[in-house]
């Protein structure tokens, strides 16, 4: 056990990074399950990431506007296609979206096929480093979200389709920047699992974030003492928590149907 992991300098951030990407993945992750297309989050994760990739072997800042405006192009251009792909072939949806992931994942292979530092670059991508976000990182992504909540609750964003894909893109692309691909898929599934069932849209977004909130704190409580990667064991603890979550609220719906 390593007691001195446990830095609020570095646990605070990550954690405050954890609570903005549960804040808009949780309503999000609830349509997509509704909706029945599981694996667009991860298509569209890799495809923000494939438009980073692009943007750093074109020599873009880290952190720049450059990547921002490239990774988010890709990413509504993907939702996009998408959208227009549910429109045409609808019972063909989740193979097109398996196709798009695999093909924005072998084309970030390809990009970084050359460099001396490509695996490290897709570790990143993939797992993220939620440990290195810093609290100056995080007000853009604040106020982004907020404006994402506020367009979702506001507008019904859930009946609108064509909004629904972009403010999708919108927030994996921030997103993936934070936490990697695989914690997008975790954070936007397995709440949204655990929430299912929930009979009131307010006790399932309830359930979802007390999910969330729970995975990530003791995933990053887990990862600093026991010095592992952060992003793997939160992904661990995000189902961990859904588990206990979803069987609480099972007690309480068979409760209340005795009562």
């Amino acid at each position: 056990m390593n007691l001195d992991g446990l830095d609020a300098t570095i646990l605070a951030p990550a954690l405050a990074a954890g609570a903005l990407v549960v804040a808009t993945h949780v309503p999000l992750g609830l349509q997509v399950l509704k909706r029945g297309i599981i694996f667009i989050d991860l298509a569209i994760a890799q495809i923000a990431g494939l438009g980073v990739l692009l943007a750093t072997v074109a020599g873009f800042d880290a952190g720049g506007w450059g990547i921002q405006l490239i990774a988010f192009s890709a990413a509504l251009l993907g939702a996009l296609l998408l959208y227009g792909c549910e429109r045409r072939w609808p019972e063909s949806l989740e193979a097109v979206i398996g196709s798009v992931f695999v093909l924005a994942a072998s084309a970030g292979i390809l990009l970084l096929a050359h460099n001396p530092h490509g695996g490290e670059h897709l570790k990143d991508l993939l797992v993220g480093q939620i440990l290195w976000v810093g609290f100056d990182q995080l007000p853009p992504v604040a106020v982004l979200y907020a404006a994402i909540l506020v367009a979702w609750f506001a507008w019904q964003a859930e009946r609108r389709p064509v909004l629904f894909y972009v403010l999708f893109a919108v927030s994996v692309t921030a997103s993936v920047q934070l936490v990697g691909v695989y914690l997008v898929f975790a954070s936007l599934i397995l709440p949204a699992l655990a929430a299912r069932r929930r009979a009131t849209r307010s006790g399932a977004l309830l359930a979802g974030y007390s999910t969330g909130a729970l995975g990530y704190g003791a995933g990053l409580l887990v990862a600093a003492l026991g010095d592992f990667p952060a992003g793997a064991v939160i992904v661990w603890a995000l189902l961990a928590s859904g588990l206990l979550i979803a069987r609480l609220g099972g007690r309480s719906a068979r409760a209340a149907r005795a009562g």
